[in-house]
């Protein structure tokens, strides 16, 4: 799996997570794995994000990181 995504114009969290790990319900995983750009809705072209393997228990994935 790649370890990187980079951005398109329109590009939002959720449908980053969809596209990497299939799912839209890891947004929040992959957010917390790019807090320098937690305050972008909407990317632009270009930006190259950190996309970490999900756990191999799913339960922690979607758990906020003070719980995991």
């Amino acid at each position: 799996m790649e370890t990187t995504y980079t951005t398109r114009q329109g590009d939002a969290w959720d449908a980053i997570a969809y596209r990497v790990y299939g799912a839209e319900r890891y947004a929040g995983f992959l957010m917390e794995h790019n807090l320098r750009h937690l305050d972008t809705f909407s990317f632009g072209p270009g930006v190259v994000l950190q996309t970490p393997e999900l756990p191999a228990d799913d339960k922690l994935a979607n758990l906020p990181i003070w719980r995991s």
